[in-house]
């Protein structure tokens, strides 16, 4: 999951009030529960030490989020008295509101509760051009259309020179209408970030479209087995198979990434003969591989238990240690304590890291158990040798 939108709130001086809000009532008394529920917000971090300031910013974002909005729940982020980042969630918070007040803004619930499928390009082919879009988990806009020729787009079933010459002319055209509808995809990815492109129509078309894509960009290509440009008065049915299907597509990638990085990590959890290894596991190890810039990818297990466990943190993301008396080396005179999870994935979005919830792959049959161990496990930017602290890979530590 890429969590560079995090970004206001990583650098920022806390601490921090960290709401996961639930909007999706849709009840008579929906606008009652709301107003209700934001009024507990408020006094739960007013009880916890949050300042009136923050805790009224707080109220009054809630208070202002609409019901009926599209969303089943949002996440909010405040400090002195600002809300700094919110953002629409894919799925609600269990259980109602969850509030934290703290060092560091509580981020690993957004990996569970966020739509974290991979953005998607959506073309729907024709034999004379395509509508592009893009989803991801702002929702989907249009961005843009292709425009082919339409002259000689049928094909006669006679068999004469003349209408073969003719069939060969339809031939072309379809040919540089697919090498237009690739070449608009290649601009859009490269504008968009897109990780993953459909490609929804006739067959024929699809399959000509993908052969003239570029390598890496026919590599993330699908060919959805519905949805059409104009389905007439098939459109509306068209169109929701046509979504049923983007959404498996997205979310079967999202479980593909989960299972191939945590083939990567017990791979890369294994000494070599030097004794180096490309994966490091439990909270001293990752703490040095933090501090070194040296995590490619987070990977969170939601219900490991070392996600709770205290840290000590400075101001900047890097420093983090598992003594209070470490951080005294790193320039940082007034050490906070701060939960594991929080300071390992500040780290990892200041540094560019991916974050990868290993959740949906946890309990696959060959998965092993309890892996990674206490919950938060790391793909390393290069091989570190060292010896294990308390039974993890990935280097030495204080303890």
């Amino acid at each position: 999951m890429e969590l560079g939108f995090l970004s206001p709130i990583i650098d920022r001086p806390g601490p921090w009030a960290s709401v996961y809000f639930d909007i999706s009532w849709n009840t008579e008394d929906a606008a009652a529960r709301h107003g209700l529920a934001a009024r507990e917000v408020r006094d739960q971090l007013k009880s916890r030490g949050a300042d009136d300031r923050t805790c009224e910013a707080v109220h009054d974002a809630l208070t202002a989020l609409s019901p009926s909005s599209r969303a089943p729940g949002h996440a909010l982020f405040a400090a002195e008295g600002e809300v700094v980042l919110d953002r629409a969630l894919a799925a609600p918070p269990p259980g109602g509101p969850q509030v934290t007040w703290g060092p560091l803004p509580h981020t690993t619930p957004l990996l569970d509760l966020m739509d974290t499928a991979p953005s998607c390009l959506v073309a729907r082919i024709d034999r004379t051009g395509a509508d592009l879009e893009l989803r991801d988990s702002s929702g989907r806009r249009g961005v843009g259309e292709v425009q082919g020729e339409e002259y000689q787009l049928h094909i006669s079933p006679s068999a004469s020179w003349r209408e073969r010459h003719f069939q060969n002319s339809v031939e072309n055209t379809w040919d540089r209408n697919a090498a237009l509808i690739a070449e608009a995809l290649r601009e859009r990815r490269a504008e968009t970030g897109a990780e993953l492109v459909v490609l929804a129509g006739d067959g024929r078309e699809c399959h000509a479209v993908q052969d003239r894509l570029a390598p890496e960009l026919r590599e993330v290509s699908v060919i959805a087995g519905h949805g059409v440009r104009n389905a007439g008065r098939n459109q509306a049915a068209s169109e929701r198979k046509l979504d049923e299907e983007v959404e498996a597509i997205r979310a079967s990638h999202v479980r593909r990434r989960a299972a191939e990085a945590m083939e990567r990590f017990q791979a890369g959890r294994v000494p070599t003969d030097d004794g180096r290894v490309g994966a490091a596991e439990g909270v001293p190890a990752l703490v040095d591989a933090a501090r070194e810039h040296r995590i490619a990818a987070l990977l969170v297990r939601p219900d490991g238990p070392d996600l709770h466990r205290e840290v000590w943190v400075g101001d900047e993301p890097d420093q983090v240690a598992v003594r209070r008396t470490d951080l005294q080396y790193l320039g940082e005179s007034h050490p906070t304590g701060a939960r594991a999870d929080d300071a390992l994935l500040r780290s990892a979005v200041a540094t560019g890291a991916e974050v990868i919830s290993v959740g949906p792959v946890a309990d696959e049959p060959d998965t092993p158990e309890g892996l990674p161990v206490g919950g938060l496990g790391a793909l390393l930017r290069w091989p570190y040798g060292g010896p294990p602290a308390e039974g993890a890979t990935g280097g030495s530590a204080s303890v």
